[in-house]
């Protein structure tokens, strides 16, 4: 059978999305550009996000003590034996990489865009940090390159928002979105499955918010304990108890996620993975690759797809 986005699985997956898109070998390499964040520096808040220590998503060699054409070779070296003609998005990772100045911006961005094998941006950071002159400005770029802004979502439940300290509502991330999408550039959201007190009905009401958005791309996370984070330490120290999903319960929670979920946006993840040295808990000993496996089988035990309950 195919499906509405044109293959055989059944979800609209991102590899496949990459692979229509430019008709070869595309891989995102990491870059730390030297960014903070309203919610550390005090604009917003101190301490940050309550889940959040950003080493454990940050690659080892992303430091801001290099260059950025330095991080994007060294992250290149990773691939290039294996895949020596395949292109690249630099991923502009850690922190909110559009809390600056426009100049500061162009100045990083643009290093990035004349590196031979770089073709394009993807940019993560939060729905409060955007401006009307930065959007001009990609949308320009969008011209000429592959631009996609990721926005830390988190959670469309405006309770959780202000329990683990995010610094924006809601209704902020609906607005970034649609200035995103209205000024034609690709647009993504990171989504956290497992947040505390969000039960399964509200997570699956995630699921029917992240739909009325003119999203290109979803990621889904579990939540992770981390050390380092303000959530992982109190949980640590017993001062939190904080019900977390089995990798069983998670995989039927993403299906029931997905199954109610547009069948036009891309779904790039499921799940993270954090370094063993930082991991508190869930302890899955799944690498991703095996998640997914157990997700397909699953969709097909169950004979669903993405999208097979949406606006029902």
């Amino acid at each position: 059978m195919t499906y509405a986005w044109g293959h055989e699985k059944r979800y609209n997956d991102y590899s496949s999305y990459i692979k229509t898109k430019f008709k070869e070998r595309v891989q995102k390499v990491s870059v730390d550009a030297g960014f903070s964040c309203p919610n550390r520096d005090g604009s917003k808040g101190y301490g940050g996000c309550t889940f959040c220590n950003n080493s454990t998503f940050n690659p080892a060699y992303c430091s801001e003590d290099h260059s950025i054409t330095s991080q994007i070779n060294t992250g290149i070296g990773f691939f290039a034996k294996k895949y020596k003609t395949q292109k690249y998005l630099a991923y502009f990772q850690a922190y909110s990489n559009t809390y600056e100045s426009l100049d500061v911006l162009k100045k990083r961005y643009e290093e990035a865009l004349l590196h031979p094998k770089i073709i394009g941006l993807v940019i993560g950071t939060r729905p409060d940090c955007i401006s009307d002159e930065l959007l001009e400005y990609l949308a320009n770029l969008s011209q000429q390159f592959y631009v996609t802004i990721e926005y830390g979502i988190e959670s469309t439940n405006n309770a959780t928002l202000q329990y683990i300290n995010r610094g924006h509502d809601y209704q902020t991330s609906v607005v970034a979105i649609k200035k995103t999408h209205e000024a034609g550039i690709n647009v993504g959201a990171h989504l956290i499955l497992g947040l505390p007190g969000e039960t399964k009905a509200d997570i699956l009401e995630h699921a029917k918010e992240m739909s009325k958005l003119p999203l290109n791309f979803l990621k889904l996370h579990q939540l992770q304990l981390v050390k380092g984070s303000i959530m992982g330490e109190r949980y640590l120290k017993g001062l939190d108890e904080i019900n977390l999903y089995t990798a069983e319960a998670y995989i039927d929670l993403t299906i029931d996620f997905i199954e109610v979920l547009n069948p036009n946006i891309v779904l790039e993840r499921f799940v993270s993975q954090s370094p063993k040295e930082f991991l508190i808990a869930p302890k899955w000993n799944l690498k991703n690759f095996e998640f997914v496996d157990k997700v397909n089988k699953q969709l097909q035990e169950r004979n669903t797809w993405q999208g097979k309950l949406y606006n029902i």
